[in-house]
């Protein structure tokens, strides 16, 4: 019996494969401005006591996005909530590494939650990138308001969206995370806005993140 395959509400480019269990797309771009279907990532959506020890395990503020130790990006995504982002695959591991400081601080009753395939992610890199966000964004993005990473929740083409500025190499970068069935609509609305500026389509190549 064939292994069962994950798939993104956002259709891969052809030519189309499967990487970690997920049909994501194969395509490499060439150009520097790039839109990449990240929706098989982990996420796992944390809550907990702002002063707590969980909360302070995480260590990203409201507003803020940190890579951890272990590589996995951690953004403040509101008062006392966190999303975690790391590498397909590794929700339980997450899971099990904050039951372990929950279970330290009975207090701080924490809970948290896999959305990974309840969620799309997309990643949006280039010099470039911020002209095509403000074309459907209307946060001002220059560095002194929203440095490499900042995390806010606003309307990107209409639709409520976490984006987290996550520059790659000195690139810069952003991450938008929406619910999974405005995935294909934000995907096409970056699309359409970047064409000015040659954006391209690269496939999801782990780790991803």
């Amino acid at each position: 019996m064939p292994e069962p395959v994950a798939r993104s509400p956002i259709a891969p480019a052809a030519p189309v494969v499967v990487e970690n269990g997920w049909e994501v797309s194969g395509r490499r771009a060439g150009g520097g401005l790039t839109l990449t279907d990240c929706t098989p990532l982990t996420k796992v959506q944390v809550r907990a006591p702002a002063g707590g020890q969980v909360a302070a395990s995480l260590g990203a503020a409201f507003g803020r996005a940190a890579r951890d130790p272990e590589g996995t990006l951690v953004v403040g995504s509101g008062p006392g909530e966190w999303l975690l982002l790391a590498p397909p695959g590794r929700a339980q591991t997450l899971a099990d590494g904050l039951a372990r400081t929950a279970a330290a601080s009975p207090g701080d009753h924490a809970s948290w939650v896999d959305l990974t395939h309840g969620r799309a992610l997309i990643r949006l890199c280039g010099p470039c990138a911020a002209g095509v966000l403000a074309k459907v964004c209307g946060i001002d993005l220059s560095d002194g308001i929203t440095p490499d990473g900042a995390a806010f929740r606003t309307s990107v083409a209409a639709l409520a969206t976490d984006v987290i500025r996550d520059d790659l190499g000195g690139t810069r970068s952003y991450l938008l995370h929406c619910e999974r069935s405005s995935g294909q609509y934000l995907f096409g609305a970056l699309l359409s806005a970047g064409a000015e500026f040659g954006i391209e389509i690269d496939g999801f190549s782990p780790p991803g993140i």
